[in-house]
């Protein structure tokens, strides 16, 4: 297998990484910007698992770079794991433009121009999988982060569509919806501790939903209990909360 993982430094890529290799020996491609620290992550996937892993330099938000990024990969990936995002901050974003778009970008639009070509590609192919990371944020836009929350909830649509498009032709879709998460991108953020993931949890998750072949994934699993709650507060209850 050859696992493509678009936002390799993404602590939850990397734990992902890590599953796909010891239990598949998967060859990961893994592409980011920063790829001198992908260097140091390479060498540690072969040394643990024996495997090839090789680094790429990708930039989500270089749209016009995407189609030559995909067409320079020999040979072609079997599955793709995106996991690019930038969290960003709201108060910012509400009065900076560039910010909010930054945001927007990061988690939405470069998500959909690198996927719809490689996307073709599976679909002419007949064969290959995605997985998606979206967030819990995403399930309903809330006050604090409805900017970054937004964005994902596009992308949670969008790999609704694609998953659609893309099954009578055998190729499997899967979205992941991780819940609070320590990772770099949360550092420093007060998050409750019974309800935050280690990245090596989300990526066990990962790994095992798509064994399952599962279409929609909640990490850690109460998540998809919070979140059923939350959407379903009337929304004239909702507006006076402070989530």
């Amino acid at each position: 297998m050859n696992l493509l993982i678009l936002g390799a430094n993404s602590d939850i890529a990397m734990a992902a990484a890590h599953e796909f290799a010891a239990h598949e020996g998967a060859t990961i491609l893994l592409a980011s910007r920063d790829v001198e620290r992908l260097e140091r992550k390479a060498k540690d996937l072969e040394i643990r698992h024996q495997i090839q892993a090789r680094v790429l330099p990708f930039d989500a938000v270089d749209y016009a770079s995407h189609a030559a990024f995909y067409e320079a990969l020999d040979p072609k990936p079997d599955g793709v794991i995106l996991a690019f995002g930038y969290l960003g901050d709201q108060a910012s974003a509400q009065r900076d433009w560039g910010e909010a778009r930054r945001i927007i970008e990061s988690n939405y639009t470069g998500a959909v121009s690198i996927l719809e070509i490689i996307a073709a590609d599976f679909e002419q192919k007949g064969r290959g999988f995605i997985i998606g990371i979206s967030s819990v944020a995403g399930v309903r836009g809330r006050q604090s982060n409805y900017i970054y929350g937004s964005a994902k909830a596009g992308l949670k649509e969008y790999l609704s569509g694609l998953r659609q498009r893309l099954f009578k032709c055998g190729v499997h879709v899967m979205t992941v919806l991780p819940g609070f998460t320590r990772t770099a991108m949360t550092e420093g953020m007060d998050l409750p501790a019974r309800l935050t993931a280690e990245p090596e949890d989300v990526g066990r998750d990962i790994y095992r939903a798509w064994r399952k072949r599962r279409r929609v994934i909640y990490s850690r699993w109460f998540w998809r209990c919070i979140m059923h709650i939350i959407r379903h507060v009337p929304e004239f209850v909702f507006v006076r909360t402070k989530l």
